[in-house]
């Protein structure tokens, strides 16, 4: 069981920065990555940035040299820096933490409730 709680959206202008945040809480889980991923009105959701346990990170090309995610693990959160942002990535912004349950090992992926992020022109 894994809880993921969001925070940090809200409303910029064009061009200027946010920072979202991710907090886990899990239980009998073994978290492998988490990530951050965008739907904007109308459209599918879709990837922004993972990271891995491991530091491996991926981006969306889109978002490449503006955002940075990272992963502190001693509070078990996650951070998506996100600069010069533009108006088409207004959207929710979710939350998402892959792994597996530590007794069996199941596969299981868990969602956050959303952070709306919008972006003025």
């Amino acid at each position: 069981q894994v809880q993921l709680v969001e925070s940090g959206g809200g409303l910029v202008q064009a061009g200027e920065s946010l920072r979202l945040s991710c907090a886990a809480s899990e239980s009998g889980f073994s978290i492998n990555a988490m990530g951050w991923y965008r739907q904007a009105p109308g459209k599918q959701r879709e990837l922004v940035a993972v990271i891995t346990s491991g530091g491996s990170t991926n981006y969306a090309d889109s978002v490449k040299g503006r955002f940075t995610i990272s992963r502190d693990d001693a509070k078990n959160t996650v951070y998506l820096q996100m600069n010069s942002l533009q108006p088409e990535e207004t959207g929710v912004y979710y939350c998402n933490a892959e792994g597996k349950t530590k007794v069996f090992g199941i596969r299981r992926d868990y969602w956050g409730t959303g952070s709306l992020v919008t972006v003025a022109s």
